[in-house]
């Protein structure tokens, strides 16, 4: 089964252009879904997380704004978090490619925001990155609820560059162009990837 890395900086359109993926019939892993799982009542990460930063969890659960103040732009802070998470995301993350395996998936897409900056990618077969132009990332990500230019900043600098993203992809997706565009460009992927 080959094992596709899909990433993009914030607002670039990597939700959408998995839901694409998926559309297909592709069995699709979202890193984000994960650690919403791990964050949220019961999940493996409250109770390191709470211990690791006291007052950000409440009713049982991680409040990610809380988290997200005691972390967004400080290297050491965010270090300390990923050690925690990383490893639970992963264990998420053999469970899916097993199951999408056993399910006789050809391939399947691994969405990570952060592949790039991480270990991961060295076991895929191939990184998908999407990218869009800088105005239309800026649009598209401060229309989020709770964004602000600061808050856009400090994401920004944790990762990295788009043009150093696209440098070390296999195959980029334009995302700023029409929706009909974009999925025309996972449909070739697709494609071109069942002949590799």
């Amino acid at each position: 089964m080959m094992k596709i890395g899909l990433t993009g900086s914030i607002g670039m359109g990597k939700t959408t252009v998995a839901k694409m993926f998926a559309a297909r019939g592709i069995p699709v892993f979202d890193a984000d879904a994960a650690v919403h799982q791990l964050y949220a009542r019961g999940g493996a990460a409250v109770e390191p997380v709470g211990a690791a930063f006291p007052g950000t969890v409440k009713d049982g659960a991680v409040d990610r704004a809380a988290l997200s103040a005691a972390v967004v732009g400080k290297p050491a802070e965010l270090k300390k978090l990923e050690t925690i998470v990383h490893p639970l995301v992963g264990r998420l993350r053999e469970d899916f490619l097993r199951m999408a395996e056993a399910g006789g998936a050809d391939m399947a897409v691994l969405e990570i925001q952060m592949l790039l900056e991480g270990s991961s990618a060295k076991q895929l077969d191939a990184i998908v990155v999407v990218s869009a132009p800088e105005t239309v990332q800026r649009e598209r990500a401060l229309a989020r609820p709770g964004m602000t230019e600061q808050k856009l900043a400090g994401i920004l600098s944790n990762q990295m560059p788009d043009a150093e993203k696209r440098a070390r992809a296999d195959y980029v997706i334009d995302t700023g162009v029409s929706l009909a565009e974009t999925d025309a460009q996972v449909a070739s992927l697709i494609e071109t990837l069942r002949k590799t």
